[in-house]
């Protein structure tokens, strides 16, 4: 290209070069824009009202940024299961298919990260997506939510810009699936309801061990309507049946390097093996005339129900039991919205719900192509629909007949109306009034309380978890000015937080400040987490002539508590003991590293080879690092005296095999053993 030609091409792109900064907000139409924190309301605590032209097109514009993965979410795993209730709750809502317990409801349930795209590792720091799909008898209803029960905002207007500073910055599109930068730090900063969900980014909740040790929260306020229209608030909780269990920062990362589809080989591998991930369904109600009791409002979507103050009533129970079959036409096709609901569940004026309410349908229709995603297998219902639509990208219902309209009488009306008592949804009736602004209520502006509940609510190990991820991700901020306003800004949770921080990063550690908040809610913190053994994946460090008889012993009764051993050696085949038993390697110390087990059994051998001993002992120093279980017998155990970490906590030694079974089995059922 000759510079002549060069300097009128840069000329032409130097046309639609815009510089935003110094400028005031405008739509897209140049219209000046007043307000762009809270959309048009019906009163302060009112619903979101449809006439909000800068609301649907600032969403709409976000909604239809990325083609064609998600723009969020769109790292994902899904799996099929079926959904049982335990008994009815007829008491609290008409939903069908919350009241026969020999029912079994299909569902589809797909895990994601946030940030990423669907090309980024799976054990970055970041939210869970969990989204549920029933297939009930009345239709979908898909319960859509993540693994952290409140959110950044409060608002839906405000979605767009939080994930435009979440994602890489946009003139150098760095760093992918990573909230340690500038721009997400300085939202952060200047948007201060996001303390609370902060405090949860940044604690163990963030980086789990897997999908299948992971809690689920619909984190939005919905209602429960039973059959005399009595209503009460509603918040859905997963309670995953093997506890909630994460991976510490340093093996996250490393995880992240040598396998980054870790947690959706880790569902998959457990259905496969028959290990199904199982999940209890809890409830937290409210009765409409406690709505304003408590020291929160129960419609702002930073704020959690603390469970010592409204419990979790346990309903029902959900086993993933089926892989896909195809990743794309499940999994990528399937399409959540958190308006499909059925009879008995309603909605709340949730600011960020009611957005979300519109968002949804959006975003599907230019992912999916046009407006029949539903029309896709995994999205159909189970039950059949009937409706005036017609045509459109995708058309797969063949409609026979003339009439497409309401009212008709050539086909006498039909398809019609169908009324409650046939099971027609009608909208709970709640009085609204008010005047139209774009503000939000008194009662939203605490936003510093229940951040100080959930660092009271830590074990001292979780504490410096969440110091060390601030230090981490504000240590990577290149802006001082961004790295000392949010050290001011969780000066108002915590100086026990702010100052650890600000020393680690050089920036002024504030003298005062804090939330005077000593509330505690114990179920905050996963070390009060169930702990069993169960589908515990232990890597078997071994090389030829062990006792086989001995190890075969261990690894027997291992299974017995659902421990599940795989074989690591210098070398893929077959390693003999010198009893002739012997046993197929899964992993070499090339393909298999210490970051991809949950504990070590070193049981060693008669090799003379000293790469061997020294990779053996790389295995046992890096998983002694992340608090690991160590079991060691035989040769094993000069291993352990050798790098001086036999009688540690957590590392378990012993001649008597079945005994150094039962106590092995108890120290991975521990999960880490951080007092070593």
């Amino acid at each position: 290209m000759s510079n002549e030609m060069k300097n009128k091409k840069d000329q032409q792109l130097e046309s639609f070069r815009v510089k935003d900064e110094g400028k005031k907000l405008t739509t897209n139409q140049g219209l000046k824009v007043s307000e762009d924190e809270f959309s048009l309301n019906a009163g302060d605590r009112g619903p979101t009202l449809m006439e909000d032209f800068h609301f649907r097109e600032k969403m709409t514009h976000f909604d239809h940024e990325r083609i064609p993965e998600r723009i969020v979410h769109a790292r994902g795993f899904a799996a099929h299961g079926e959904f049982e209730v335990y008994e009815s709750a007829k008491e609290f809502t008409k939903a069908k298919f919350l009241q026969d317990p020999t029912v079994k409801t299909p569902v589809f349930v797909r895990f994601s990260t946030v940030g990423g795209s669907k090309g980024s590792a799976e054990t970055v720091r970041d939210a869970r997506g969990f989204a549920t799909k029933f297939y009930t008898e009345e239709g979908n209803y898909d319960l859509v939510g993540n693994n952290i029960p409140v959110f950044f905002i409060q608002d839906a207007i405000k979605f767009p810009d939080l994930v435009h500073a979440l994602k890489p910055e946009p003139h150098n599109e760095i760093p992918q699936a990573q909230s340690a930068h500038d721009t997400f730090w300085d939202f952060i900063a200047n948007n201060q309801e996001s303390a609370h969900m902060v405090m949860w980014a940044m604690s163990d909740r963030s980086i789990p061990r897997s999908f299948r040790m992971m809690e689920g929260f619909g984190v939005h306020t919905f209602r429960f309507v039973n059959e005399e229209g009595k209503a009460h608030f509603v918040k859905f909780h997963w309670k995953p049946v093997l506890g909630i269990h994460s991976l510490v920062w340093d093996e996250a990362q490393k995880v992240a390097g040598k396998d980054p589809d870790f947690h959706r080989r880790d569902l998959w591998e457990s259905i496969e093996n028959g290990d199904f991930p199982e999940y209890e369904l809890g409830v937290q109600l409210i009765s409409e005339e406690d709505e304003f009791a408590f020291d929160f409002d129960v419609l702002d979507p930073t704020k959690i129900w603390p469970e010592e103050d409204v419990p979790v009533k346990i309903i029902g129970k959900m086993t993933l039991n089926r892989n896909v079959d195809n990743v794309f036409a499940e999994t990528e096709q399937v399409a959540f919205h958190p308006g499909h609901v059925v009879p008995g569940i309603d909605f709340t004026n949730d600011p960020l719900l009611q957005g979300r309410l519109f968002s949804y349908t959006d975003t599907q229709l230019i992912r999916l192509g046009g407006p029949n995603f539903h029309e896709l297998p995994i999205n159909r219902p189970v039950c059949p629909f009937h409706n005036n639509q017609r045509d459109g990208y995708g058309r797969q219902t063949i409609n026979k007949g003339q009439v497409s309209y309401h009212k008709n009488s050539i086909a006498a009306n039909t398809p019609a109306p169908a009324s409650e008592e046939e099971g027609g949804y009608v909208h709970y009736q709640e009085k609204v009034e008010g005047r139209k602004v774009r503000t939000r209520s008194e009662s939203f502006k605490d936003h510093f309380s229940q951040a100080k509940l959930f660092w009271n609510s830590m074990s001292d190990v979780e504490k410096d978890h969440i110091v060390e991820a601030f230090s981490f991700e504000l240590g990577k901020v290149q802006n001082k000015s961004v790295q000392q306003q949010v050290i001011d800004m969780f000066a108002n949770v915590t100086l026990d937080l702010a100052k650890p921080v600000a020393e680690a990063i050089g920036a002024s550690a504030p003298t005062e400040g804090g939330s005077n908040v000593d509330k505690v809610s114990p179920a905050l913190s996963q070390e009060n987490s169930v702990k069993k053994p169960d589908t515990r994946k232990v890597g078997v460090i071994l090389d030829q002539d062990f006792n086989g008889n001995e190890v075969k012993t261990v690894l027997d009764e291992l299974k017995t508590q659902g421990i599940q051993p795989e074989f690591v050696s210098d070398k893929l085949g077959v390693k003999k003991g010198a009893d002739g038993i012997e046993f197929e390697i899964d992993h070499t110390f090339l393909t298999g590293e210490s970051v991809l087990f949950d504990a070590l059994y070193v049981v060693g051998g008669k090799s003379l080879e000293q790469s061997f001993k020294e990779d053996a002992i790389y295995f046992i120093k890096e998983a002694f690092s992340h608090f690991k279980p160590i079991g060691a017998t035989h040769g094993g155990i000069s291993w352990l005296k050798e790098v001086e970490i036999v009688e540690k906590q957590g590392v378990v030694t012993g001649k008597d095999m079945k005994v150094f079974s039962q106590n092995f089995a108890g120290a991975i059922a521990e999960h880490r053993h951080w007092n070593r």
